[in-house]
């Protein structure tokens, strides 16, 4: 099953922080709580990835909440795989990646996300920034 990057449990809890400040600056809402029980373990056991299915439920919740104000595809509209690439030009996806998208659970999206990312070669981090950035404001909306 796929894990959730520690790295992005930290955006989370800062999608949480902006959205639900801590009144006094020691108490915390309860997605911060759930999302900071999580984070401490990983830290504490040297984990940089929580399995998706050992999530707490309320953990999971704040997790998806925070994912779901993310771009779900890292498509740009110029898909080399389709003319044979074995990973696209374009968002820096493999093929099965491009296919199996729509079948692909939040965490494994979210793996590849991460490795394209990573590795930044793709034309949606160089040539093709600006689209890349069109892109993510559209599907924000």
């Amino acid at each position: 099953m796929a894990g959730i990057h520690i790295t992005d449990i930290e955006a989370a809890i800062n999608f949480w922080r902006e959205r639900k400040p801590s009144p006094d600056g020691v108490s915390l809402p309860p997605e911060l709580r759930a999302l900071a029980e999580v984070y401490a373990l990983m830290v504490y056991y040297r984990e940089d990835e929580a399995d998706e299915r050992s999530f707490p439920p309320a953990a999971y919740a704040a997790w998806k909440a925070w994912y779901d104000s993310q771009p779900d595809t890292p498509c740009i509209a110029i898909c080399s795989t389709s003319q044979g690439d074995a990973q696209c030009k374009g968002c820096g996806r493999r093929f099965e990646e491009v296919q199996r998208w729509t079948e692909m659970s939040p965490a494994q999206k979210r793996q590849v996300w991460r490795r394209i990312t990573l590795q930044g070669d793709a034309w949606r981090f160089n040539r093709y920034v600006e689209r890349a950035s069109a892109a993510a404001e559209r599907g924000q909306n």
